[in-house]
């Protein structure tokens, strides 16, 4: 995958814990990872996975599409 794909993750994923006023520590904590793992997301040194990108829009309850800005509505709609 490209760098720039990377980079919005870690953009979008710091931006969404910083306002909401998470720890990295907590965060970590929450979502049964390392907070170096976690670090290195927000710095684009490590890949986050399907799965843990799954986890963190669910953490904040918003899309994968909000995560990967495929979208700028952070709106998740469940199907019913």
């Amino acid at each position: 995958m490209s760098r720039v794909f990377f980079r919005v993750i870690q953009l979008r994923l710091r931006e969404l814990r910083k306002e909401r006023g998470i720890t990295q520590i907590r965060m970590a904590m929450d979502l049964n990872i390392n907070q170096n793992t976690l670090s290195r997301y927000e710095t684009g040194q490590r890949e986050a996975g399907y799965a843990m990108l799954i986890a963190i829009a669910d953490y904040f309850n918003v899309s994968v599409d909000y995560l990967l800005e495929r979208t700028d509505d952070p709106t998740f709609k469940k199907k019913q």
